[in-house]
């Protein structure tokens, strides 16, 4: 993503219910049962810019021939600053 020059991106660790591709990716919690490790991709950007940059993710996340992830798009209502 930074290639292509979005650079407020923000990288969330996150445990998920998606399929893993081998055993090895597995950990079972009690509260969900069997989980994932995943990584949570968000980025604000311009309405004209997402068709871009979800292309871009759907291309480097691919893992293999199975889905390997999901790409929401939301529309942000108001960005406040913090402090001065």
């Amino acid at each position: 993503m930074s290639d292509a020059g979005y650079k407020n991106i923000t990288l969330i660790d996150v445990k998920g219910t998606l399929r893993a591709l081998s055993e090895d990716e597995q950990n079972y919690s009690t509260e969900a049962g069997m989980i994932i490790s995943e990584v949570r991709i968000s980025l604000v950007c311009e309405d004209i810019q997402v068709d871009e940059i979800t292309t871009i993710i759907r291309k480097a996340g691919r893992i293999g021939p199975n889905v390997s992830g999901w790409v929401y798009v939301s529309p942000i209502d108001q960005a406040l600053p913090i402090g001065g």
